[in-house]
């Protein structure tokens, strides 16, 4: 029977004409070349929903009220995205989501190689340049920096203005002495205006617990809060352990310590230090906050600050003055010149923060 049919197929193969052949077997290598587009699209989605899956995996490491994914599953989520990219080799976002995968593993001259590969590929890309004009200058490469950043002016001068003052923020913000209270004329604006204090969260312990450094935290809210009794309390954290958040657990401690749950705000959606500083910023605009004192560990708190003042400058209030005050994790001694790491996470945060997305390959998308 078989024999059969493929005798009836190659006769009916030499009766067409040579058109007519021709259209055969265009039509034929036509299905084999869908065939192979089809497949390699399908390893592509197979490769950025495992690069997905790993990024979203339960495992993680907290430190200085950073919640991170693990080392190893950054290194195993940019593997998956530069395999992804030897298939596409024009999909230039996942090398730029495989460099940002690098930034959190603190890899700064590997992200810096994969920016640089990319663009070669993408010359003019605003992000691109944009990352490299960053990253050079927390790698010390300043005149590098500058020609990126030139790079970046000649196609949006309000993008490299944008950059600039990012930059000159982050470099005020970290000249700026750590304190562990507030002092002269951060005093005397608590006094004026509608003021606020915004205390970040850390991450609970798996029973659902406060870790001692979010308990150091909440100890320096209060005494800042009994100093100003007519300041609002935001406190931002939703990591969730079991069933319970950060936000609620510290308005819960605050007010087990006298303070009126009126003056309470409780912020129970932040998974991030950005969150923190995107969701305090809507409830300082819902209340039109002139002053706010922020709150966080000696060692995150500078990226704390940066974060929210950008936030604001988005969001609102306009004008805000922001100062900060750490729980002393660290001695400040040891943190007084920011190290490159903290560094990295501050420009990091800041440019998450300012809009520019660090994951931009479907599914694998984050601010």
């Amino acid at each position: 029977m078989k024999q059969t049919l493929l005798a009836l197929t190659l006769g009916g193969l030499l009766a067409l004409s040579p058109l007519a052949l021709q259209a055969a077997e265009s039509s034929m290598q036509m299905e084999r070349d869908l065939n192979t587009l089809v497949s390699k699209r399908q390893t592509v989605d197979m490769l950025l929903g495992e690069a997905l899956q790993i990024y979203k995996s339960p495992a993680k490491i907290s430190h200085a009220g950073f919640t991170a994914k693990m080392p190893s599953n950054m290194e195993l989520v940019t593997e998956r995205l530069l395999a992804a990219y030897q298939l596409e080799p024009y999909r230039t976002d996942l090398l730029i989501s495989a460099a940002n995968a690098q930034i959190y593993n603190g890899n700064l001259s590997r992200a810096i190689t994969l920016l640089e590969q990319a663009q070669a590929v993408a010359p003019d890309d605003l992000d691109i340049n944009s990352y490299l004009a960053i990253w050079q200058l927390v790698k010390g490469n300043k005149e590098a920096s500058r020609s990126y950043l030139a790079k970046v002016a000649d196609r949006n001068s309000g993008r490299a203005a944008d950059l600039e003052e990012i930059i000159a923020r982050v470099q005020r913000i970290t000249a700026t002495p750590l304190q562990t209270e507030l002092t002269g004329d951060q005093l005397k604006a608590t006094k004026e205006g509608k003021r606020a204090i915004v205390t970040l969260g850390y991450a609970l312990n798996p029973d659902g617990s406060m870790d001692k450094i979010l308990l150091g935290r909440l100890q320096t809210t209060l005494a800042l809060a009994k100093a100003d009794p007519e300041a609002l309390l935001i406190l931002t954290g939703g990591v969730p352990q079991n069933r319970q958040t950060e936000g609620k657990l510290m308005a819960d401690w605050l007010a087990n310590h006298g303070i009126d749950r009126s003056r309470l705000i409780e912020e129970n959606y932040a998974t991030s230090t950005v969150d923190n500083a995107l969701y305090s910023a809507y409830a300082l605009a819902r209340h039109q906050i002139d002053y706010a004192v922020l709150v966080s560990s000696a060692s995150h708190v500078r990226r704390g600050q940066t974060v929210l003042e950008i936030a604001c400058d988005q969001i609102g209030p306009a004008n805000l003055k922001v100062a900060s005050v750490s729980y002393p994790d660290k001695p400040l001694e040891e943190l007084a010149t920011p190290s490159e790491s903290e560094l990295l996470g501050i420009y990091r945060d800041a440019l998450r923060t300012y809009g520019m997305w660090s994951y931009r390959s479907a599914p694998l998308l984050e601010r």
